[in-house]
């Protein structure tokens, strides 16, 4: 049986922008196996962020495929892709993308809610993983109480707290000092090993990018092994 949790055929995407067309992504083809971990580079508009939209369908390509289990993306609507995003799939952004006016435990609970868990299940879980990211004693504190690193540290923990199969991160420390970047990566990593997901990440950070197991480059739309 194949370890291979997520794989695109000949992924394609262009955008128009009134009579020219952009061509972004040209036949990619990529695949992550269970608990791997790989980091994209590229220049900055060489489409890294496009393929993360595409691989965790949040957009549609113009050709090809994207398979999460061996199980088309594509060929779903748009509420199976939801369910199957919800499920298999993690999201940690460059902002923490928070919702304001909740706490760190409803923030993070909030995936379980959406999909219609046990509410007290839901917050007995988002307390435990706010534990594992060190901010047991921030649970009830609102995102505009946290600092930039615990901001961060939350919107990990709500990543996580579907268990997905894999987590999309980009630029996942790109908007931190330092010193918060390297003990948020750090925290990355290491959730990635003992929980046994699997991390695609892109980034513009070369040092991040030597600590994970693969580097690939997104060059004028395809990706070449580092």
């Amino acid at each position: 049986m194949s370890d291979v949790l997520l794989e695109t055929k000949e992924l394609g995407k262009h955008f128009s922008e009134g009579e020219m067309r952009v061509d972004v992504l040209n036949g990619v083809n990529f695949s992550i196996r269970k608990n791997e971990s790989v980091a994209i580079i590229g220049a900055s508009g060489s489409g890294k962020s496009t393929l993360l939209h595409l691989l965790g369908g949040l957009d549609i390509p113009d050709k090809g495929d994207v398979l999460i289990n061996n199980k088309s993306m594509i060929s779903l609507n748009d509420e199976q892709r939801g369910e199957m995003r919800n499920k298999h799939l993690g999201f940690i952004y460059q902002f923490h993308h928070l919702l304001p006016e909740f706490s760190a435990l409803e923030n993070v609970a909030m995936p379980l809610l959406i999909r219609r868990d046990n509410p007290n299940e839901a917050l007995d879980k988002a307390a435990a993983l706010l534990e594992k990211v060190g901010l047991s004693d921030r649970v009830q504190h609102r995102p505009g109480e946290l600092s930039g690193g615990e901001r961060q540290r939350a919107a990990i923990a709500r990543a996580l707290v579907t268990e997905p199969a894999c987590i999309l991160a980009d630029e996942p420390t790109g908007n931190l000092d330092e010193k918060t970047a390297d003990q948020v990566f750090d925290l990355i990593l290491e959730l990635n090993q003992s929980l046994g997901t699997s991390l695609i990440m892109v980034t513009h950070n070369l040092e991040l990018s030597k600590r994970v197991d693969r580097v690939v480059e997104l060059k004028e739309g395809v990706l070449i092994e580092d």
